[in-house]
């Protein structure tokens, strides 16, 4: 019994640290072309308002419920979200824009856990289109780094990127 302690205690022992050895950061990156120019595909990303149109998360709790204040576009536009387990509720918050190319927002989630992280979006010019990066780096908690080993959170978040920047580019290109 007590060689059997043993060996689970130092096996759960091994397991910690070597969580604790994980990356203390995170970031989650993907990118499309979009065959309209970054003037048309910013007014999309600066306005709240507008996320309804292209957000992967808007359409998966009908009775979503969205508030908006501060500015009504740019630094200082904040939404909340108050939805079901799958959108849960959490507060966006534009903090710098440089119009048409970057939009900088502080994401933050309050369930079904609590985190906050970045978010940020890159328009470049390519032809007559735009090549944009959506990006979202945070601090990886303890039990993120643990979930990390179950879970591919890049996988996982990096999907809802790709429809999100599929519905976006259906959006723009209109």
């Amino acid at each position: 019994m007590t060689t059997a302690l043993i060996v689970v205690a130092s096996a759960a022992l091994a397991l910690l640290l070597f969580v604790a050895t994980r990356p203390a950061r995170f970031e989650i990156r993907r990118s499309a072309i979009i065959n309209a120019p970054p003037a048309k595909v910013f007014p999309l990303l600066n306005d709240f308002r507008e996320w309804t149109a292209w957000s992967p998360w808007e359409k998966l709790d009908p009775a979503l419920v969205r508030t908006h204040s501060g500015a009504a576009s740019g630094p200082g536009a904040i939404y909340e979200w108050a939805g079901n387990k799958k959108v849960g509720r959490g507060r966006m918050e534009i903090t710098a824009t440089t119009p048409p190319t970057t939009v900088v927002i502080d994401l933050h989630f309050l369930a079904p856990f609590e985190a906050r992280n970045v978010t940020e979006f890159t328009l470049a010019s390519v032809g007559t289109g735009t090549n944009i990066v959506w990006k979202m780096t945070g601090a990886n908690s303890f039990m993120g780094k643990l979930m990390g080993l179950f879970m591919n959170m890049d996988q996982m978040i990096g999907k809802d990127f790709e429809a999100g920047l599929a519905n976006l580019k259906a959006a723009a290109e209109r």
